[in-house]
C-alpha cells in the first residue's frame, strides 16, 4: 500500500531529449556529441516531498569564478531514475546574478570546469572518447576540441597561471598482477596479497594515483612529466581526494601537492600526510611539513606567492582533529598557526587578492559559515550567519561567491559581500519544483542532557503541522561518529522527505560531534556506548513530553556510526522505540577492528585492538559491542548494507540481520551488491526511499 501511495502521489511531465550535433562542433576534432532538450513544466500532483522527486532536483556542484572576477562557472547534475544514470551540464552566473547561460547540454557529463588564466576558454573533463580526458571550449560554449590524449585517461586537471602548462593526473599501476606474474594463468582471478591497505572504501587497490604535468604548446597532450617519479604512493589522498590537494605557484614554476608517502600496513595505522612543493626546473622535492604528525591537505598559495596556507590536523591516527588553518611565510622561513586560539575548524581557504586576509568555512553550532582571518593582526571574524551551510567560498573582488544549502533547500550559488555579509542568492535551479512543495518547519532547541549539558537539536516537523495532533517521531543518529547535524541537504537521509511522511525528526548534536568545542567533540573516542548514547535518549525523552509526539510510536534510524546507535538503542532501549532502521552500521566492534581498512581510526576510536586486556579502554569499548546486547533485541529492524562498503563490510549487516532473525525479531534486509558506503545509483535510491518509509509505516502508523 505504501508503494502504490507514493507513486500516485508523483506527476511529472519527463524531459524529451532531442539528439543531435551542435552546428558549432562541426569539422573539429573529437566533437563533444551535443542534445537539444525540449523543457516541459514540472507540475506535481501533491505538495509533499516524494523520492522520485527528490531525485529530479538538480545537483549544483563545482563552482568556480573567472579570471576577471565576473562570473561564475558551475556544474549541475540531472537524474534520470528510469536509465539509472546521471548527467552534468555546465552553466555561467554573471557575479551579479543578471545573466545566466546553459553552455553545455551533452550526452557525456562534463566535470572539473576550470577557466584558462585569460579567461577566454573552458576547460573541463569528459568521458566523450571513451575515457576521460581534458577538452576545452569558448567561454561561450563553442567549438569544442580534446585537448589530451593520456592512455587510460586522467581524472582531474589544472591550468597553470601562465597558462603554458597542465597538471593532471591520472591512475599508475600499483603492483604486479596475478597476469604480470604468470603469463599463462590469463584466466586467474585470484590476488596475491602480501600487506596492508590491499583495498580502500569501496575499491581494491590495483593503482596508484599521481601527479603529472604537460606543456600546452598548442598541439594535443599524450604524456606528461611524472612528478612523483613513480614512487609507490598516492597523491591525491583516496578515497576522497581531488584536485583542491594540488596547487601551482602564482609564476607556474612549482607545484604544491598533499601526499601521505607511506606503504601498506604503515599507510593504514597512519593519517600523517604533508604538504610537498616540486620545482618544475630542478625536478626536486621539499617536504615543507616534514615533523608535522597529523593530515596536512589543501595547499594554496597566496596571490603574490611570498606565502602558503594549507589545514592541519595535529595527531597521526586521528581523522577527526581539529582542523587548523597553517600559513608558511617563504622569506622568513617561519609557520603560523592561525587558528591556535580558535576551538573550531577551518576548510576551504581562499586568499584575498591583497594577500592580506583569507576566507574559510567554519563549521559552529550545527551550521557552516563563511569566516575571515586578518594576517596582520590575527583576529578571526563570522561573515555569514543564518540556518544554512556554506560549503566553500571564492574570491570575487569585494564579493565572496559560495555555494549554500539547509534542510529545506539543496545547493545553490550565493553572492556574500565581504565587508558585511550580505547574501544574495544567484541561481535557482530547482526554483520551480520546490515552489510546488511544502517544507516542514525547522526548529532549534536546547536540551539538557544527563550531565547537565545543553544539547543543540533540530526537529523538523511535518509540513502542515497540527498541534493538536499526535505525530509518530523517529530519533536520527548521526554518522562519522565526527559529523556535525548541520543544515545539510541529504538525497538520502533527507529529514524534508521524512516530515513529508508524516514524521517529527529529532536530530540530536550529540557528544563527539564539531561546532561545540574540543571538549565535546572529543569526549565520545573511547566511549562508544557511554554518554552520547545517553545524549540521544535525553533528546528523544525531552521531545515524548510534548502533546504532539505520539511516545507510542517511536523510532530510531541511523547510518554508519549512526547505524551502530541504532544496534546498540536496540540492546538498551528499554522498550522506548517500536522499529530500528540500521544503514551501514557496526554490529560487532571485534569483527570491525579486523574487516576495516583504515586500522588508524579504530586504534583512535575503539582504542586499540580488542586482545590487549591491559588496555582499559579498549576494553570498555568492546563491552559496549551492540552484538553483546542482542539478546535484549525485541523490537523490529531493517538493515540495510553495501557489498562495496570496505569501511564498514557487509557481513557487519548480515551478522546483525541473521541475529534478529534466529531471535525471532521481525527483521528486513536490503542488501546492494553494488552500492559502497552509500547509495549512488538513482534506482537504489528510490528503493531505499520506498523501502524506508515501507518499514516505518508498517511499524510506526
Amino acid at each position: 500500500m505504501r508503494m502504490k501511495r507514493i507513486i500516485a502521489l508523483f506527476t511529472i511531465s519527463l524531459l524529451i531529449p532531442v539528439y543531435g550535433f551542435s552546428q558549432a562542433n562541426s569539422g573539429n576534432n573529437n566533437p563533444v556529441s551535443q542534445k537539444i532538450i525540449t523543457k516541459k513544466q514540472l507540475r506535481l500532483k501533491s505538495n509533499l516531498m516524494t523520492p522520485e522527486v527528490l531525485w529530479s532536483l538538480g545537483r549544483v556542484n563545482e563552482a568556480t569564478v573567472s579570471p576577471d572576477k565576473s562570473t561564475v562557472l558551475y556544474g549541475v547534475t540531472w537524474y534520470d531514475v528510469p536509465l539509472d544514470k546521471g548527467n552534468c551540464d555546465l552553466y555561467t552566473v554573471s557575479v551579479d546574478g543578471k545573466i545566466q547561460n546553459q553552455l553545455t547540454f551533452t550526452l557525456s557529463s562534463e566535470y572539473n570546469p576550470q577557466w584558462t588564466p585569460d579567461g577566454k576558454k573552458i576547460g573541463f573533463m569528459s568521458a566523450e572518447s571513451g575515457e576521460m580526458q581534458m577538452y576545452e571550449m569558448f567561454a561561450n560554449g563553442s567549438i569544442v576540441k580534446q585537448v589530451t590524449f593520456i592512455n587510460g585517461g586522467i581524472s582531474g586537471f589544472k591550468y597553470s597561471p601562465d597558462g603554458k602548462n597542465i597538471v593532471y593526473t591520472k591512475e599508475v599501476k600499483a603492483s604486479l598482477s596475478t597476469q604480470d606474474l604468470y603469463p599463462d594463468l590469463h584466466k586467474a582471478t585470484g590476488k596475491v596479497i602480501n600487506n596492508l591497505m590491499y583495498r580502500h572504501w569501496d575499491e581494491w587497490v590495483e593503482t596508484y594515483t599521481h601527479i603529472f604535468y604537460a606543456k600546452r604548446d598548442g598541439n594535443m597532450i599524450t604524456d606528461g612529466i611524472d612528478i612523483m617519479k613513480f614512487e609507490p604512493w598516492e597523491s591525491p589522498l583516496k578515497p576522497f581526494g581531488g584536485m583542491e590537494q594540488i596547487c601551482w605557484s602564482p609564476d607556474g614554476k612549482s607545484i604544491a601537492y598533499s601526499c601521505r608517502k607511506k606503504q601498506g600496513k604503515e599507510y593504514a595505522l597512519s593519517t600523517n600526510s604533508d604538504i610537498y612543493i616540486y620545482n618544475l626546473a630542478t625536478e626536486t622535492t621539499i617536504n615543507l611539513t616534514e615533523g608535522m604528525n597529523g593530515y596536512d591537505l589543501n595547499p594554496v598559495f597566496s596571490p603574490d606567492g611570498k606565502k602558503i596556507a594549507w589545514e592541519s590536523m595535529e595527531r597521526d591516527g586521528y581523522e577527526s582533529d581539529k582542523q587548523r588553518l597553517m600559513v608558511y611565510d617563504f622569506a622568513s622561513k617561519t609557520m603560523t598557526d592561525y587558528s591556535k586560539n580558535f576551538d573550531q575548524n577551518a576548510n576551504n581557504l581562499a586568499w584575498s587578492d591583497d594577500n592580506k586576509q583569507i576566507y574559510f568555512i567554519s563549521d559552529w553550532q550545527a551550521t557552516d559559515e563563511i569566516y575571515r582571518l586578518e594576517l596582520k593582526s590575527g583576529k578571526i571574524k563570522k561573515l555569514t550567519d543564518g540556518v544554512h551551510n556554506y560549503l566553500n567560498v571564492s574570491v570575487a573582488g569585494s564579493t565572496l561567491i559560495g555555494m549554500q544549502q539547509s534542510m529545506s533547500m539543496p545547493t545553490e550559488i550565493f553572492a556574500v559581500n565581504s565587508a558585511d555579509g550580505k547574501e544574495t542568492q544567484l541561481t535557482f535551479t530547482n526554483k520551480e519544483l520546490l515552489s510546488q512543495l511544502s517544507m516542514g518547519r525547522v526548529e532549534k532547541r536546547w536540551i539538557k542532557t544527563t550531565d547537565n549539558k545543553d544539547m543543540l537539536t533540530w526537529v523538523i516537523y511535518p509540513p502542515q503541522f497540527n498541534p493538536q495532533k499526535k505525530y509518530p517521531t523517529l530519533l536520527y543518529c548521526e554518522g562519522g561518529p565526527q559529523s556535525t547535524v548541520s543544515q545539510f541537504w541529504s538525497y538520502r537521509w533527507n529529514f524534508q522527505i521524512m516530515a513529508a511522511n508524516g514524521y517529527i525528526i529529532v536530530a540530536p548534536n550529540r557528544r563527539g560531534l564539531p561546532g561545540f568545542g574540543k571538549e565535546w567533540l572529543e569526549q565520545i573516542s573511547g566511549d562508544y556506548g557511554g554518554q552520547n548514547m545517553q545524549d540521544y535518549l535525553s533528546a528523544i525523552d525531552t521531545m515524548i513530553k510534548e502533546p504532539f509526539v505520539n511516545g507510542d510510536k517511536l523510532g530510531a534510524v541511523g547510518a554508519s556510526y549512526g547505524g551502530f546507535s541504532v544496534y546498540w538503542l536496540a540492546g538498551n532501549h528499554n522498550k522506548r522505540f517500536k522499529a530500528f532502521i540500521a544503514h551501514d552500521g557496526m554490529f560487532n566492534l571485534e569483527s570491525q577492528y579486523l574487516e576495516t581498512e583504515e586500522m588508524w581510526f579504530v586504534n583512535w576510536d575503539l582504542g586499540g585492538p580488542f586482545w590487549d586486556k591491559t588496555n582499559a579502554t579498549a576494553q570498555r569499548s568492546y563491552a559496549s559491542s551492540p552484538h553483546r546486547f542482542v539478546q535484549n533485541w525485541d523490537t523490529p529492524i531493517l538493515i540495510i548494507h553495501g557489498e562495496k562498503d570496505y569501511r564498514i563490510s557487509s557481513t557487519q549487516g548480515m551478522s546483525a540481520f541473521n541475529a534478529a532473525i534466529l531471535k525471532g525479531v521481525p527483521a528486513q534486509m536490503l542488501y546492494f551488491p553494488n552500492e559502497n558506503h552509500w547509495v549512488l545509483h538513482p534506482q537504489n535510491g528510490v528503493l531505499w526511499q520506498r523501502t524506508f518509509f515501507g518499514w516505518l509505516d508498517k511499524w510506526l502508523k
